[in-house]
C-alpha cells in the first residue's frame, strides 16, 4: 500500500487534468464533437495499419482477405474522419440516431415479453421509449445531437477528473497515516 499511496499526487493530476478537459469541452462542444470524430479517425487509421500488417503474418486466427478487408475499410474510415469531421460527425450521429431507435423498440418488445416474470417491466419499456425519443430527436436535429454527446462527454470528463481528485486525496491521507 506504501507504493500506491506514494503516488497519490498522480491522481490528482489526472483529475485536474480530466476536469479542465470537461470543462474546455463543456465551453466548445462544436470543437470536441470534431476533436471526437479526428481521435476516432486517427485510431481508425492505426488500426487499419496495424491490421494489413497483422494479415501479412502466417499466425493469425483470422483470414487474411478478412483483415486486409478490414484494414482497408479502418484506413478509410480513418482518412475521411480527418479529411472531413463534420460530414463524418453528421454519419456517426445517424447511425447512433438508428441504433437508439432500433435499441428502443428491442427494449420495449422485451418488457412486453418478460411483464410475467419480472417486476418492474415497466422500466425497461420506459428506457426503450426514452431512447426511442432520443434517436428521433437526432434524426430531426442532428446539431442538437452533436452538441449533446459533446456536452455528455464534458460531463462524463468532469465527474471522472473529481473522482481521481478525491481518491488521490484519500491516497495522500493513507500516505500520512503510514508515515
Amino acid at each position: 500500500m506504501t507504493g500506491v499511496s506514494r503516488s497519490w499526487w498522480v491522481f490528482l493530476v489526472y483529475g485536474i487534468v480530466a476536469v479542465l478537459c470537461g470543462i474546455v469541452m463543456f465551453l466548445w462542444p462544436g470543437k470536441t464533437v470534431l476533436a471526437l470524430v479526428w481521435t476516432f479517425g486517427v485510431l481508425s487509421l492505426a488500426d487499419g495499419v496495424v491490421s494489413l500488417v497483422s494479415a501479412m503474418r502466417r499466425s493469425v486466427a483470422l483470414p487474411g482477405w478478412l483483415l486486409v478487408l478490414y484494414g482497408l475499410i479502418s484506413i478509410a474510415f480513418g482518412v475521411l474522419a480527418i479529411m472531413q469531421p463534420q460530414a463524418m460527425a453528421s454519419a456517426l450521429l445517424w447511425v447512433l440516431a438508428l441504433w437508439l431507435v432500433i435499441a428502443g423498440l428491442a427494449r420495449i418488445v422485451f418488457a412486453i415479453q418478460v411483464r410475467k416474470i419480472v417486476q418492474g417491466e415497466w422500466l425497461l419499456a420506459l428506457s426503450g421509449l426514452l431512447a426511442i425519443a432520443l434517436g428521433v430527436l437526432f434524426f430531426a436535429r442532428p446539431g442538437v445531437g452533436l452538441v449533446t454527446i459533446a456536452l455528455w462527454a464534458a460531463i462524463g470528463a468532469i465527474a471522472y477528473g473529481l473522482v481521481q481528485i478525491v481518491a488521490g486525496f484519500r491516497l495522500r491521507r493513507v500516505q500520512t497515516q503510514l508515515i
